[in-house]
């Protein structure tokens, strides 16, 4: 039966490569997302339980809400959510969270999906590069749903810790369905494999 699978796969592999190649990305990239979001509760719960949950995180301020207070990219008020912004704490499980994720991704798409030969230390730059600039995108948009989402399954749902855990899920989705599509293309470009040497360059070194 195995056998009779990994027949098919490479045969649909040698006809649609660059599907094949997306399925496996999207397969590999799903795995990543269920770590982050066993990962994001247990480091909520360790930060949350010291007083940096009470340091707040407001950096680079874009203009201003609907309310007339600062809009900031990185919005992490001091206090627990939903009444405050989850302060440094908050932030510290999410980047953990995301740069955890993040490395394992940049060495099993390299290696599974793309089967890239190519100079590891320039795509790992490129990466880097590219997974600041995801970061800081993310983390603009979460101003916009974090708080209502929080108070949503905290309060008006009344919820409780099942619902602020909900919401961590909810945010690591969101994280993660964003680095999907902006990845994906990226990736085809980093992620390039140098043709393997013929027999005749390779006799040629041996001579």
């Amino acid at each position: 039966m195995i056998s009779r699978l990994r027949h098919l796969w490479s045969s649909f592999a040698e006809r649609r490569p660059g599907t094949a190649q997306f399925v496996v990305f999207f397969v590999l990239s799903n795995g990543i997302t269920v770590l982050q979001l066993a990962l994001m509760p247990a480091f909520r719960a360790v930060f949350d339980a010291t007083s940096l949950v009470d340091v707040p995180f407001q950096v680079w301020a874009v203009g201003t809400n609907v309310d007339g207070t600062a809009y900031h990219v990185f919005d992490y008020a001091a206090g627990s959510l939903p009444e405050g912004g989850g302060g440094l704490a908050y932030f510290l499980a999410v980047q953990i969270t995301l740069l955890i994720a993040q490395v394992i991704n940049f060495f099993a798409q390299r290696t599974i999906t793309f089967r890239s030969n190519s100079s590891i230390l320039r795509a790992a730059s490129w990466y880097a590069l590219a997974y600041v600039v995801i970061t800081l995108g993310a983390a603009a948009a979460q101003g916009l749903y974090k708080t209502p989402l929080y108070t949503l399954l905290i309060d008006s749902w009344g919820l409780g810790r099942t619902g602020e855990t909900l919401a961590d899920v909810l945010t690591m989705v969101v994280n993660a369905a964003i680095s999907f599509w902006v990845f994906f293309p990226i990736f085809k470009l980093i992620f390039t494999r140098e043709p393997d040497p013929g027999p005749a360059l390779d006799d040629a070194r041996t001579a």
